[in-house]
């Protein structure tokens, strides 16, 4: 069986509070993207000569780090604990969402893992029982239980589905092979809440957001990484009606009412466009 994992952006990024856990409360818009994974699980043959109960194999895009701390092999993990009857299986990855990007790809691995073997062996979990087990392995895991647009607190695990729709307009993303450490732009960041919240400015037309729709991070990221910035100005410069970082970066995404030519202006660097 196998599952197309999505991956996402944030409409605004709010850091409002440090919490006595030394998590952050936050709010944002998580909006789905269709650049995706591909995640392929199989029963593993009772001979096969394994050490291990989910045997991962990664190809396309490396990814750093043993494969069996994966968030994927840590859903089944999880998922086994409660269910003992889950029989070995093979889990093919192919990585096409790029990493380190603020876009969720590995939230998303590991969402999808928990749908796969729910469907492949009838555990029979509601998506709300989804939810909640994903929200043990990641803060964005739950969102891509759900899969929808959302509006997000907590550190990112409260949800609650919003009717916002940008069809038409074009999504251009751009990803400099720039790694972004989550944990030091945290700690550049004062925490506060904004003047007008995400939820209600993503409600209004796309060319009013540009100068209220903020992501947080931006400040200290691209002070640290100026090429980021760079990318966000050259955006608008190419017309967007909105740019901002995904997350706490690298990647940049642009709204576009019509295609533009990307490859050209970012040699070297991943990009995608694709109408939302």
């Amino acid at each position: 069986m196998i599952r197309f994992p999505i991956s996402k952006i944030n409409l605004g990024l709010n850091v409002v509070e440090r919490r006595p856990d030394g998590y952050h409360n936050l709010e944002t818009v998580f909006y789905p993207v269709a650049i995706q994974d591909a995640l392929e699980v199989q029963v593993m043959d009772d001979a096969f000569p394994s050490a291990v109960d989910c045997d991962l194999k990664v190809s396309n895009l490396p990814i750093e780090g043993d494969e069996q701390r994966n968030l994927v092999v840590r859903a089944y993990q999880l998922l086994k604990q409660e269910f003992p009857q889950l029989p070995r299986v093979h889990a093919h990855l192919f990585k096409n969402i790029p990493t380190q990007a603020g876009m969720g790809g590995g939230s998303s691995d590991c969402a999808a893992m928990l749908l796969l073997l729910n469907d492949l062996f009838g555990l029979g979990l509601s998506q709300q029982q989804l939810i909640d087990r994903a929200a043990r392995l990641g803060a964005d895991c739950p969102f891509f239980i759900l899969g929808k647009p959302a509006y997000a607190e907590g550190i990112g695990e409260q949800l609650q589905p919003i009717d916002l729709q940008l069809h038409g307009w074009y999504l251009a993303v751009v990803r400099p092979d720039i790694p972004v450490s989550t944990k030091e732009a945290f700690s550049l960041i004062s925490p506060h809440r904004p003047a007008v919240n995400c939820r209600d400015v993503v409600m209004q037309p796309v060319e009013t957001w540009r100068d209220v729709l903020i992501n947080d991070f931006e400040q200290s990221v691209f002070a640290i990484h100026p090429e980021i910035g760079n990318i966000k100005k050259r955006l608008y410069q190419m017309g967007a009606a909105y740019a901002a970082m995904s997350g706490s970066g690298s990647a940049v995404f642009g709204l576009f009412r019509k295609s533009i030519q990307l490859e050209q202006e970012f040699p070297g660097m991943f990009t995608a466009q694709l109408v939302l």
